[in-house]
């Protein structure tokens, strides 16, 4: 139920920022933009009453109630980013705006862009433990909560799997412009 919850959360996050996007660019409302762009992340709040409720009524922790930590942290960490790059493309294709940004493919600036997302993917990480650390303390009850425990342990290793893979990477072993080769 939860995970279908959860679903429903993410359609609810894109079907608002479409509206919100629609409405600044294809209508020039931008009062009621606002209003639908403000209500983006409170589909965040409302994941995490609903997960909270669930386990406080008796509920055992499931993967769902992990992954609800985990698209929270990453909504907080990212929304704005996400936001931006919608924005960016929807501009641009619907009300003439400049080709969206795109990042850098090469040298010290790959390097600084790919420390920067991992940078927010750390905050995704301490947002979504906090969560589970939290969550794990609301229930006070290991036998219900084993599942938030292993969620950490997930996420930890997805953030070293990235570290080593992208900003290490590109730091070590940095991506040269072909057109500087020659």
């Amino acid at each position: 139920m939860l995970v279908a919850f959860i679903v429903a959360c993410e359609v609810a996050f894109w079907l608002l920022l479409g509206a919100g996007l629609a409405v600044r660019y294809l209508l020039r409302r931008k009062r009621l933009s606002t209003v639908l762009l403000v209500a983006v992340p409170l589909v965040d709040v409302v994941l995490l009453v609903a997960s909270a409720i669930n386990l406080r009524s008796g509920g055992t922790a499931t993967f769902a109630h992990g992954l609800a930590a985990a698209y929270l942290g990453y909504s907080v960490a990212f929304g704005r980013s996400i936001m931006r790059w919608a924005d960016q493309r929807f501009a641009h294709r619907f009300a003439g705006g400049p080709p969206p940004w795109r990042p850098p493919r090469y040298g010290a600036a790959r390097t600084r862009y790919e420390w920067r997302e991992w940078g927010k993917g750390m905050l995704a990480w301490a947002i979504a433990c906090t969560l589970l650390l939290a969550g794990i303390a609301y229930i006070d009850d290991a036998s219900r909560t084993h599942e938030l425990l292993v969620w950490i342990g997930r996420l930890s290793l997805v953030m070293v799997i990235w570290l080593v893979f992208w900003p290490l990477a590109y730091t070590l072993f940095p991506k040269r412009d072909p057109a500087e080769r020659r």
